[in-house]
């Protein structure tokens, strides 16, 4: 089986432009649309084939998109602000979903991605049917800055800007930057915490870690879940790090696909 997949060039209401793409199915358009929210250095083509597989695997549409300043969607400019991630969950998704004429969703968002489907689960409301995060953070922990530092590091010193060019080209260096120095930048680490969101998250929440994550402690899940209440569900997996639906896509789909069925 395969998906039939569409590039798509959305406009906001403020002129910017996102670019997606909406892969559909026979019998997808009848159930929530899995809408994927990409990591800080992510891109549509970083995916892979994880989109496609999780959507056939349930039998739902997939969409995918690249927020502000990613791949071919209009750019952003430096300095990035503190609370970044907070429009794109409390007001540029629901602007995307609308543009692209999509209803009710589920949401697996990765990394920062997984932090925007928490903001956007409590500012959606009903429109989201349930969430699947994969490495969000509630707050910026020791590890993470230790992992973006040592990023910092590799970027200087490795083949590092070569492989994110492969994806970010000349936007890259902007990417990484806007990455890095913002999580370090001491206002943005100090401050930052979204648990205020949680208490009017109301569906259901799978809230995953890789039990090797370099960029986040165990208790981002166990505080995520404390946080949301009865509808949350912790998950740490095996053999896998920070990304788990590329370094374990086999036990990563596993987990994902019973819970989404459950929701359909």
């Amino acid at each position: 089986m395969s998906m039939d997949w569409q590039d798509l060039m959305l406009t906001l209401p403020d002129g910017q432009q996102i670019h997606a793409q909406h892969g559909t199915q026979s019998g997808g358009g009848n159930k929530p649309t899995l809408v994927f929210l990409h990591e800080a250095l992510g891109h549509i083509r970083m995916w892979k084939t994880f989109p496609e597989q999780l959507a056939l695997a349930t039998g739902c549409n997939a969409f995918v998109y690249e927020r502000l300043g990613y791949g071919e969607s209009s750019p952003i400019t430096l300095p990035r602000a503190d609370d970044y991630l907070v429009p794109e969950g409390e007001q540029r998704l629901g602007e995307v979903l609308d543009s692209a004429g999509l209803g009710e969703v589920i949401l697996v968002g990765h990394s920062d991605g997984g932090t925007i489907a928490l903001i956007g689960a409590a500012a959606l409301g009903d429109r989201v049917k349930g969430i699947v995060t994969a490495a969000a953070h509630l707050y910026a922990d020791h590890l993470t800055l230790a992992g973006i530092r040592e990023a910092v590091e590799r970027y200087n010193n490795s083949d590092l800007p070569e492989r994110l060019a492969r994806y970010h080209g000349e936007r890259t260096d902007l990417i990484f930057r806007a990455w890095s120095e913002t999580w370090l930048r001491e206002s943005c680490h100090q401050n930052m915490n979204f648990n205020r969101w949680l208490a009017d998250i109301h569906c259901p929440a799978l809230i995953m870690q890789g039990k090797n994550d370099q960029y986040g402690v165990p208790e981002q899940v166990t505080d995520i879940c404390a946080g949301i209440g009865d509808n949350a569900t912790p998950l740490y997996l095996d053999g896998c790090g920070h990304v788990p639906h590329l370094e374990a896509p086999d036990v990563t789909l596993a987990a994902m696909t019973p819970f989404i069925k459950q929701l359909l």
